[in-house]
């Protein structure tokens, strides 16, 4: 069983294939304009808020086909088992505000942004480098660092003072923040080279429905479009940028309290129907899973059951009558109905659940979603695990991540449902606009159509 498991995982693992419709380029891009983004979230959130990756960069990034690319980086090597990496700086980086960008910077800047459960141990400054150790091998530390909590924002400038707003040393630069509107101007002396856009301004916290209008009226460029609205979108006929299911669907379980009993939990895994998420809240646009990885990301996906069996979760349940459990949901819209959908499936394996409203606290089942930040299945699980603060070392092999997902998988605090995709519709005066590898806008690299 485990030789087949590995010819089907090397066969299967590598590779992004981004389900993407991208704006067809007729003639070079163009340089200038204002490009208009909406988003329901915050811009600055993390992970993947959208001005992160325009005014900050990391020392690594993940390329379109899942590879691992240097940026502020442009060089590393590890040591003794991967125990130890060394990151030699790009020379002649500045921070926008002239800063030069140096290796204390950057410790600085990690310290702030990961102060614990970090994938290394230490980090410290030589010279022009970055060094890293651990306590356990770090074979996927190159990758990890690509990720969104990861970026560089400077700390304290070169004359000892904190900056005042967010600096980094990306394509684009704070300009300001006005009713609602982050407003973004081109950094032209950029160490990669001027984007093709002189500004982008991103209007936060927008309703999807007025999304939708001001893109209708010429007022947006780009605006989101949730999964479950993804066939309306093309019925209404909006050029849309899809990428492939990259975002989890997942139901946490609280492991003390009410849910101490492994049974519970396990009965509570067993009781979700997962298809009826799918095809009636999502619209058959999520990919029904058990697994933390999409099927082609990790090859092995399809070796977690995720059918419904509603004896054996009452069976598990054992006649055992907890007390009622709340039940957290994040967002609205599908997220409500869908853990709606969870509670009825619960009752019915004799559950008392009560949704409550995603400020409480201490609830005993959580619906969430996890952003994926990394392409390699191996960075992509460990991101998994130290989101949810159990991570265990295992090696880079298919088998061995197959392992330290089921381990992690069998403790039932984490129960996945669904793999939706991202899509945004954009205008039809935006050309080149790509998806990342994590689904995210590629903003940088897109241009906008000449006034006539």
């Amino acid at each position: 069983m485990l030789r087949r498991l590995a010819t089907s995982c090397l066969v299967a693992v590598l590779g992004l294939a981004i389900d993407v419709q991208p704006a067809v380029a007729r003639t070079r891009p163009h340089y200038g304009g204002t490009l208009r983004v909406e988003t329901t979230g915050d811009p600055w959130q993390r992970p993947n808020g959208l001005a992160r990756r325009l005014v900050f960069d990391g020392l690594t990034t993940i390329d379109a086909d899942g590879a691992v690319r240097p940026i502020l980086a442009d060089e590393w090597e590890s040591e003794n088992g991967s125990h130890r990496w060394q990151f030699r700086l790009r020379a002649g980086v500045h921070f926008h505000d002239g800063t030069p960008l140096t290796a204390d910077a950057v410790v600085a800047s990690l310290m702030v942004s990961c102060p614990a459960n970090c994938p290394w141990t230490a980090v410290r400054a030589a010279g022009s480098s970055v060094v890293f150790t651990g306590d356990a091998p770090m074979p996927n530390l190159p990758a990890l660092l690509a990720a969104d909590d990861f970026l560089i924002p400077l700390t304290v400038s070169s004359d000892g003072k904190t900056p005042n707003g967010a600096t980094g040393t990306g394509p684009f630069q704070v300009n300001g923040f006005n009713n609602g509107v982050l407003s973004l101007i081109a950094n032209d002396t950029s160490w990669q080279g001027r984007p093709f856009v002189d500004a982008i301004e991103i209007r936060a916290r927008r309703s999807v429905p007025d999304q939708w209008l001001d893109l209708s009226t010429g007022r947006a460029d780009v605006v989101e479009v949730p999964a479950e609205e993804l066939r309306q979108a093309r019925q209404q006929h909006l050029s849309v940028v899809v990428s492939q299911p990259l975002e989890l669907l997942a139901l946490e379980v609280s492991d003390s309290g009410a849910l101490a009993n492994a049974n519970l939990r396990a009965s509570i895994a067993q009781a979700i129907d997962r298809a009826a998420l799918a095809n009636v809240i999502f619209q058959k646009e999520g990919q029904v899973t058990a697994s933390l990885l999409p099927q082609p990301r990790s090859g092995y996906a399809f070796l977690f059951s995720t059918e419904r069996d509603l004896n054996k979760a009452q069976q598990l349940r054992g006649g055992i009558t907890p007390p009622p459990l709340s039940l957290q949901v994040e967002g609205a819209g599908a997220m409500q109905l869908a853990a709606q959908r969870i509670a009825l499936n619960l009752r019915e394996a004799g559950f008392n659940v009560q949704l409550n409203a995603p400020a409480s606290q201490h609830a005993d089942l959580a619906l969430i979603t996890l952003a994926q930040q990394a392409a390699d299945p191996a960075a992509m699980l460990e991101g998994i695990l130290r989101n949810q603060h159990q991570f265990s070392a295992f090696d880079s092999d298919p088998l061995s991540q197959y392992k330290a997902e089921r381990d992690f998988l069998d403790r039932k605090t984490l129960v996945p449902l669904l793999h939706l995709p991202l899509a945004y519709a954009i205008s039809p005066r935006v050309r080149d606009l790509q998806l990342r590898s994590n689904g995210a806008p590629d903003l940088v690299n897109a241009s906008l159509e000449a006034s006539p």
